[in-house]
């Protein structure tokens, strides 16, 4: 018996499985589906029998033969991205797949929690010299917002006599280089 060749891709909504088999018509194929399981057979062919990653709505789910394949629409239960065709079976601890495996998995909560506390920082920050700008004298306001506006940004002066005097400079983090945009 040959080994037939399939593929498939999703939707939101369905799964469609593509079976690569000439003349279906004629080798009598039958599709039967389940709730968790397809099974594709046909004279002359190895039978394929996968057992489905989610469950399909059988009575939704269709299939239609043409001169060179066999396309099987699988209605999906549950609106969700299958990661496979098919859930392997098995007893021992299930291994990762490929494509899990390249994937690392996230705690969302955690990384939310962790935004959150980032944001709180930052907050704090820009608090503090709120208060820094708020409660100081004039010449220091002045100095602020000369060494800020002069420099780029990349300057925050409270000295009145320094920055008064001449031109502040802007000076980027190390390893960084600052470019003057027209």
């Amino acid at each position: 018996m040959a080994k037939v060749k399939y593929d498939w891709y999703q939707t939101e909504t369905a799964v469609t499985v593509t079976v690569l088999l000439k003349n279906a018509t004629e080798k009598n194929y039958s599709v039967q589906l389940e709730q968790n399981a397809l099974t594709v057979q046909a004279d002359g062919i190895e039978p394929i029998a996968l057992n489905l990653w989610n469950p399909i709505n059988v009575e939704q789910s269709s299939h239609k033969a043409s001169p060179s394949k066999v396309e099987i629409k699988l209605a999906k239960l549950i609106g969700q991205r299958w990661e496979a065709l098919e859930r392997k079976q098995s007893t021992e601890e299930p291994q990762p797949t490929s494509t899990t495996a390249a994937r690392k998995l996230h705690d969302w909560d955690k990384i939310s929690k962790e935004i959150e506390n980032d944001d709180e920082t930052k907050d704090d920050v820009s608090a503090l010299f709120k208060k820094i700008f708020a409660d100081a004298s004039e010449d220091t306001r002045k100095a602020m917002m000369k060494s800020y506006y002069e420099s780029s940004g990349t300057v925050l002066s409270t000295n009145w006599a320094e920055v008064g005097a001449q031109p502040v400079e802007a000076r980027p983090p190390d390893g960084c280089e600052f470019k003057k945009w027209n």
